[in-house]
Protein backbone atom coordinates (compact mmCIF):
# COMPACT_ATOMS: atom_id res chain seq x y z
CA UNK A 1 0.00 0.00 0.00
CA UNK A 2 1.26 3.33 -0.95
CA UNK A 3 2.36 5.62 2.19
CA UNK A 4 0.81 9.32 1.49
CA UNK A 5 2.71 11.64 1.01
CA UNK A 6 2.59 15.20 2.60
CA UNK A 7 1.01 16.86 -0.10
CA UNK A 8 -1.66 14.40 -0.45
CA UNK A 9 -2.09 15.15 3.27
CA UNK A 10 -2.53 18.66 2.90
CA UNK A 11 -4.63 18.49 0.03
CA UNK A 12 -7.32 16.36 1.88
CA UNK A 13 -6.86 18.63 4.61
CA UNK A 14 -7.97 21.70 2.37
CA UNK A 15 -11.11 19.72 1.31
CA UNK A 16 -12.02 18.49 4.56
CA UNK A 17 -11.64 22.61 5.86
CA UNK A 18 -13.58 23.50 2.59
CA UNK A 19 -16.75 20.71 3.30
CA UNK A 20 -16.68 22.05 6.59
CA UNK A 21 -16.54 25.64 5.81
CA UNK A 22 -19.67 24.67 3.06
CA UNK A 23 -21.89 23.05 5.40
CA UNK A 24 -21.34 26.16 7.90
CA UNK A 25 -22.24 28.54 5.47
CA UNK A 26 -25.03 26.49 4.69
CA UNK A 27 -26.02 26.09 8.58
CA UNK A 28 -26.10 30.49 8.45
CA UNK A 29 -27.97 30.45 5.30
CA UNK A 30 -31.02 27.91 6.37
CA UNK A 31 -31.11 30.16 9.83
CA UNK A 32 -31.07 33.65 8.03
CA UNK A 33 -33.88 32.14 5.26
CA UNK A 34 -36.31 30.83 8.54
CA UNK A 35 -35.83 34.13 10.63
CA UNK A 36 -36.32 36.57 7.28
CA UNK A 37 -39.46 34.18 6.63
CA UNK A 38 -40.50 33.87 10.00
CA UNK A 39 -40.30 37.83 10.42
CA UNK A 40 -42.26 38.65 7.04
CA UNK A 41 -44.73 36.13 8.13
CA UNK A 42 -45.31 38.32 11.06
CA UNK A 43 -45.20 41.10 9.52
CA UNK A 44 -47.84 39.79 7.04
CA UNK A 45 -50.32 38.17 10.31
CA UNK A 46 -49.80 42.03 11.80
CA UNK A 47 -50.56 44.21 9.25
CA UNK A 48 -53.40 41.58 8.54
CA UNK A 49 -54.83 42.21 12.07
CA UNK A 50 -53.95 46.17 11.88
CA UNK A 51 -56.42 45.89 8.31
CA UNK A 52 -59.12 43.90 10.23
CA UNK A 53 -58.88 46.33 13.03
CA UNK A 54 -58.74 49.80 10.97
CA UNK A 55 -61.66 48.24 8.65
CA UNK A 56 -63.58 47.33 11.77
CA UNK A 57 -63.38 50.61 13.38
CA UNK A 58 -64.54 52.37 9.86
CA UNK A 59 -67.20 50.34 10.07
CA UNK A 60 -68.18 51.72 13.77
CA UNK A 61 -67.16 55.03 12.57
CA UNK A 62 -69.92 54.87 9.49
CA UNK A 63 -72.38 52.94 11.33
CA UNK A 64 -72.36 56.39 14.27
CA UNK A 65 -72.30 58.89 11.37
CA UNK A 66 -75.42 57.54 10.18
CA UNK A 67 -77.22 57.02 13.62
CA UNK A 68 -75.93 60.62 14.72
CA UNK A 69 -77.88 64.07 13.25
CA UNK A 70 -76.06 66.43 10.66
CA UNK A 71 -76.10 69.59 12.44
CA UNK A 72 -77.04 72.49 10.64
CA UNK A 73 -79.04 70.25 8.05
CA UNK A 74 -82.48 71.23 6.57
CA UNK A 75 -85.02 68.67 6.89
CA UNK A 76 -88.31 68.83 4.69
CA UNK A 77 -91.17 66.50 5.05
CA UNK A 78 -90.56 63.71 2.45
CA UNK A 79 -94.40 62.78 2.40
CA UNK A 80 -95.26 66.42 1.49
CA UNK A 81 -92.19 66.16 -1.67
CA UNK A 82 -94.33 65.25 -4.83
CA UNK A 83 -92.93 62.49 -6.97
CA UNK A 84 -94.94 62.38 -10.05
CA UNK A 85 -93.14 62.44 -13.68
CA UNK A 86 -93.77 65.60 -15.61
CA UNK A 87 -92.24 66.74 -18.54
CA UNK A 88 -93.64 70.24 -17.87
CA UNK A 89 -91.80 72.73 -15.76
CA UNK A 90 -91.67 72.85 -11.85
CA UNK A 91 -91.23 75.73 -9.37
CA UNK A 92 -89.75 74.15 -6.44
CA UNK A 93 -89.46 75.71 -2.53
CA UNK A 94 -85.66 75.08 -2.25
CA UNK A 95 -82.57 75.95 -4.53
CA UNK A 96 -81.46 73.91 -5.31
CA UNK A 97 -84.37 71.49 -4.55
CA UNK A 98 -84.59 68.45 -2.49
CA UNK A 99 -87.38 66.42 -3.85
CA UNK A 100 -90.84 67.18 -6.02
CA UNK A 101 -92.25 65.95 -9.30
CA UNK A 102 -90.03 65.00 -11.52
CA UNK A 103 -88.51 64.49 -15.28
CA UNK A 104 -89.48 60.71 -15.88
CA UNK A 105 -85.10 60.47 -16.59
CA UNK A 106 -82.79 60.95 -14.12
CA UNK A 107 -79.70 63.21 -14.30
CA UNK A 108 -76.22 60.68 -14.48
CA UNK A 109 -75.26 59.79 -11.13
CA UNK A 110 -72.70 57.76 -10.53
CA UNK A 111 -69.67 60.01 -9.90
CA UNK A 112 -70.75 62.51 -12.52
CA UNK A 113 -69.16 65.70 -12.21
CA UNK A 114 -70.86 68.36 -14.29
CA UNK A 115 -69.30 71.46 -15.68
CA UNK A 116 -71.93 73.28 -16.24
CA UNK A 117 -75.65 74.03 -14.53
CA UNK A 118 -78.07 70.62 -15.11
CA UNK A 119 -81.82 70.75 -15.04
CA UNK A 120 -83.60 70.78 -11.95
CA UNK A 121 -85.96 68.48 -12.92
CA UNK A 122 -83.53 65.50 -13.84
CA UNK A 123 -81.29 65.94 -10.77
CA UNK A 124 -84.55 65.45 -8.48
CA UNK A 125 -85.02 62.25 -9.92
CA UNK A 126 -81.53 61.31 -8.66
CA UNK A 127 -82.22 62.27 -5.29
CA UNK A 128 -85.24 59.78 -5.58
CA UNK A 129 -82.90 57.33 -6.51
CA UNK A 130 -80.88 57.61 -3.15
CA UNK A 131 -78.15 60.15 -4.68
CA UNK A 132 -76.41 62.99 -3.06
CA UNK A 133 -75.65 66.25 -5.08
CA UNK A 134 -73.52 69.12 -4.68
CA UNK A 135 -73.91 72.50 -5.81
CA UNK A 136 -71.68 75.14 -5.72
CA UNK A 137 -71.55 78.91 -6.55
CA UNK A 138 -68.77 81.48 -7.40
CA UNK A 139 -68.10 81.67 -3.58
CA UNK A 140 -66.82 78.27 -3.50
CA UNK A 141 -62.76 78.25 -3.56
CA UNK A 142 -61.19 76.14 -6.29
CA UNK A 143 -59.59 73.95 -3.92
CA UNK A 144 -62.46 72.92 -2.27
CA UNK A 145 -64.21 71.99 -5.71
CA UNK A 146 -61.39 70.11 -6.89
CA UNK A 147 -61.09 68.11 -3.59
CA UNK A 148 -65.06 67.86 -3.77
CA UNK A 149 -65.06 66.52 -7.22
CA UNK A 150 -62.77 64.04 -6.37
CA UNK A 151 -64.94 62.54 -3.66
CA UNK A 152 -67.68 62.50 -6.20
CA UNK A 153 -65.96 61.20 -8.83
CA UNK A 154 -65.23 58.11 -6.75
CA UNK A 155 -68.59 58.05 -5.13
CA UNK A 156 -71.50 56.34 -7.04
CA UNK A 157 -74.78 57.43 -6.41
CA UNK A 158 -73.42 61.16 -6.51
CA UNK A 159 -73.42 63.97 -8.67
CA UNK A 160 -71.98 67.51 -8.77
CA UNK A 161 -72.76 70.99 -11.02
CA UNK A 162 -72.71 74.69 -10.19
CA UNK A 163 -75.66 76.35 -9.14
CA UNK A 164 -75.26 79.73 -9.47
CA UNK A 165 -78.56 81.41 -7.76
CA UNK A 166 -77.84 79.63 -4.78
CA UNK A 167 -77.41 81.31 -0.92
CA UNK A 168 -74.47 78.94 0.30
CA UNK A 169 -71.06 78.49 -1.18
CA UNK A 170 -71.30 74.76 -1.12
CA UNK A 171 -74.37 72.71 -0.18
CA UNK A 172 -75.21 69.19 -0.61
CA UNK A 173 -78.70 67.98 -1.08
CA UNK A 174 -80.51 64.64 -0.67
CA UNK A 175 -84.06 63.56 -0.99
CA UNK A 176 -85.52 65.94 2.19
CA UNK A 177 -82.10 67.01 3.08
CA UNK A 178 -79.88 69.92 2.33
CA UNK A 179 -76.44 71.40 4.16
CA UNK A 180 -74.64 73.96 3.69
CA UNK A 181 -70.86 74.51 4.40
CA UNK A 182 -67.95 77.15 3.56
CA UNK A 183 -65.52 74.51 2.67
CA UNK A 184 -64.89 70.45 1.35
CA UNK A 185 -62.62 70.14 5.20
CA UNK A 186 -65.77 70.76 6.67
CA UNK A 187 -66.25 67.22 8.46
CA UNK A 188 -70.02 67.32 8.26
CA UNK A 189 -69.54 66.88 4.24
CA UNK A 190 -68.37 63.11 4.95
CA UNK A 191 -71.26 62.63 7.32
CA UNK A 192 -73.49 63.00 4.95
CA UNK A 193 -72.27 61.32 2.40
CA UNK A 194 -72.07 58.68 5.00
CA UNK A 195 -75.22 59.11 5.93
CA UNK A 196 -77.49 59.47 2.98
CA UNK A 197 -75.92 57.94 -0.39
CA UNK A 198 -78.39 55.90 -0.55
CA UNK A 199 -79.41 56.55 2.65
CA UNK A 200 -82.65 55.59 4.60
CA UNK A 201 -84.23 58.63 2.81
CA UNK A 202 -83.98 56.97 -0.30
CA UNK A 203 -87.90 57.06 -1.97
CA UNK A 204 -86.30 54.41 -4.72
CA UNK A 205 -83.29 52.64 -3.28
CA UNK A 206 -81.25 50.68 -5.93
CA UNK A 207 -82.46 52.01 -8.53
CA UNK A 208 -80.14 53.46 -11.49
CA UNK A 209 -77.57 56.07 -11.42
CA UNK A 210 -76.39 55.55 -15.22
CA UNK A 211 -78.15 55.51 -18.43
CA UNK A 212 -79.97 59.08 -17.56
CA UNK A 213 -79.03 62.30 -18.83
CA UNK A 214 -75.46 63.08 -19.58
CA UNK A 215 -75.04 66.52 -20.67
CA UNK A 216 -71.86 67.58 -19.19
Amino acid sequence: MASRTPQDTSRQARIAEMRRAEKTRDRRNKILAITVSTAVVAGLVGFGAWVLIDQKQQEKDDAAARKAPVRGEQDWDAKKLGRNHVETPVKYEMNPPVGGDHHPRWMNCNGDVYKNPVPEVNAVHSLEHGAVWVTYNEKAAKGDLDKLAETVGKTPYTLMSPVKEQTGAIMLSAWGKQLTVDNAADPRVAQFFTKYVQGPQTPEPGAACTNGVADK
